[in-house]
């Protein structure tokens, strides 16, 4: 009996082991496949509805017949993000002004708890986007009918738009005024980030969402032209020409010295659930224009982690100092080596993207190098470099 037992017992880990090494390795195999093409498909997606919103912003200004068309946006904007930014350039591309109200500290906490973030530093930081065109202060969090005609009276709002997430209070839609004034227009939401999100980043003490060295540059490297082989030039562009030339635009850092020494920590995996792709980065970066021979050209650089109000008051007193604001972003690895723990909580596609939208900056260099060098300043054309009052090194 013993005898049966063992062999039955072997002959069942036997079959598992197999098992295993047949079937597992084949499933592993079609789950990476299916990984691979659900992100092709979230890609394109993504791309389709903004084909979508053109062919919508089409219809719209053709139907204005040349008239502005005022878009009305609200919202809590806490611990403000390139989601908020993102839903903003959304909404802007709806017509030709757009009209952001900010809600107050008490409406937001009677429904839904107190916010992180004062009101004061939300609207800073609604503001500093340059998407927004004016900023309405203490709004309610819910805005009734009343309310709601008194402000398109006073601005002459055309649109409410809202992303396309549905936002229900006590059982009742936020927006059904607007849509019984049939003044409603829904926005994609941007995927992947949330404010819930950023927190479980910060409570979680994991760095699963840093982006490794490859993925960092990747995203640039799709859209760089190779440069001719006597090029000398340390920086390249998306455009693929030399950093030199006076028509530069959204630099990014072909060697970092501290990222790629032997001295660096090792690279991380990115498993953000943002998809990054070129397209969003030239949207984010539409609108930027080289600076002329005479401007002169203020360089600053940092983490920009958390993109908040500090920052942007930071960018506006560093753009007192010349004409065009040239912004270095480090990569994950550079942060994190020099502040440890889980830093940056953004990665660096998320801190490029929150740096772009902000109104002060007209121009990023991705993957910044953590010490300035006289190649660098001559490569750039940078006339002043500005660093701020307090180091976090």
């Amino acid at each position: 009996n013993i005898q049966i037992i063992s062999a039955s017992i072997i002959a069942a880990v036997a079959t598992l082991i197999a098992y295993w090494i047949w079937f597992g390795k084949r499933h592993s195999r079609r789950r990476k496949d299916l990984e691979k093409e659900l992100s092709q498909a979230q890609r394109t997606v993504r791309d389709l509805e903004e084909k979508l919103m053109s062919l919508e912003q089409h219809d719209l200004r053709m139907s204005s017949k040349g008239k502005d068309i005022v878009i009305f946006m609200d919202g809590a904007f806490d611990m403000m993000h390139y989601g908020h930014m993102n839903a903003f350039r959304q909404g802007r591309a709806l017509g030709t002004k757009l009209v952001v109200g900010v809600n107050s500290d008490e409406t937001i906490t009677a429904c839904k708890g107190k916010p992180v973030c004062s009101e004061s530093e939300r609207i800073a930081c609604v503001r500093g986007c340059k998407w927004v065109d004016e900023v309405v202060e203490h709004v309610p969090y819910l805005v009734d009918d009343e309310y709601l005609r008194q402000l398109i009276d006073k601005y002459q709002i055309d649109y409410v738009v809202h992303g396309d997430d549905p936002c229900i209070v006590d059982g009742k839609n936020a927006y059904e005024s607007a849509i019984k004034l049939g003044k409603y227009l829904t926005i994609p939401r941007t995927e992947g980030i949330s404010t819930t999100d950023i927190v479980g980043r910060m409570l979680l003490v994991t760095r699963s969402h840093h982006c490794s060295q490859e993925e960092a540059l990747a995203l640039i490297d799709d859209d760089v032209n190779p440069l001719p082989a006597n090029d000398s030039c340390d920086f390249k562009l998306v455009s693929g020409r030399k950093a030199s030339s006076p028509s530069r635009s959204t630099y990014r850092s072909s060697t970092n010295s501290a990222a790629n020494s032997s001295t660096s920590i090792g690279y991380f995996q990115r498993k953000s659930n943002f998809l990054t792709t070129s397209l969003k980065l030239r949207l984010f970066g539409a609108g930027l224009k080289a600076p002329q021979p005479t401007d002169k050209v203020v360089y600053l650089a940092g983490a920009w982690d958390m993109f908040h109000a500090g920052h942007i008051e930071t960018l506006r007193k560093a753009k007192e100092f010349g004409e065009f604001t040239l912004v270095g972003v480090h990569n994950d690895s550079v942060v994190n080596e020099h502040r440890g723990m889980n830093l940056p909580i953004m990665n660096l596609h998320e801190r490029v993207l929150s740096v772009l939208g902000c109104k002060w900056v007209d121009d990023v260099l991705i993957d910044a190098p953590y010490a300035v060098t006289q190649d660098m300043i001559h490569s750039l054309k940078i006339d002043v470099v500005v660093t701020g009052a307090i180091s976090t090194a």
